[in-house]
């Protein structure tokens, strides 16, 4: 059957070659629309996650969106024993609303993501620790799903649709190691001087009971 449609080897080569090359362009073709593809999945979650992180941000710096403002996040954060209080609200609302907007643009990959993660460490480690995970339970479930999503990010970058692909900036990978080691190291610090404050407290409310009883005694 093939030596009737092709009866010299010349003419069955330049056959194959075609359907080869008819192959490779086809694949080319699939290999386009699923890099589209994705690229369009990093658009989705670089715009809804940052845009939720920026809107938590503006909640806390400017009082949007139903937020309490610097005043209302800082005396919250003095009840976890956050002091000064007002410093610790601008650091959070400063972590999620830019790194919010740096990832809804696609801009300066990887600071945008390992911003919210620094804030959804915190968030976890002062609000939800030692809690079930379940949102439902005051659990960390939330922080951890957000956290996912900005690692996903970090490691994969923003994708086609961003202002680093337009304008041609491009941070290396590494940077988020020691960016994410100073986050760390700043969770540690919050974490110590809390506990430490609520030690204090607690003393101190054992030690005025105590004088309490005595008083009562005598």
């Amino acid at each position: 059957m093939l030596r009737k449609l092709f009866p010299s080897k010349k003419k069955a080569a330049t056959f194959g070659l075609g359907l080869l090359a008819l192959r490779s362009m086809k694949d080319k073709r699939r290999g386009e629309r699923r890099t589209t593809l994705i690229n369009f999945a990093l658009l989705v979650l670089r715009t809804t996650i940052g845009g939720l992180m920026a809107g938590h941000g503006a909640q806390k710096l400017f009082g949007w969106f139903g937020g309490y403002g610097l005043q209302g996040t800082a005396q919250w954060l003095e009840s976890l024993d956050l002091r000064p209080g007002r410093s610790w609200a601008m650091a959070a609302g400063t972590t999620e609303f830019g790194g919010g907007l740096l990832i809804v643009l696609g801009l300066l990959n990887p600071l945008g993501p390992v911003s919210v993660m620094s804030s959804m460490m915190m968030a976890a480690r002062k609000v939800h620790w030692g809690k079930p995970i379940w949102v439902t339970e005051g659990g960390a479930e939330l922080p951890v799903t957000n956290m996912a999503i900005a690692t996903a990010l970090m490691v994969a970058g923003p994708g086609k649709y961003s202002l680093d692909r337009l304008l041609g900036t491009s941070l290396p990978r590494w940077v988020a190691i020691p960016a994410l080691a100073t986050s760390i190291s700043v969770i540690a610090y919050a974490t110590t001087i809390s506990e430490r404050a609520e030690q204090r407290e607690r003393e101190q409310m054992i030690g005025e009971t105590q004088q309490s009883e005595t008083g009562q005694t005598v």
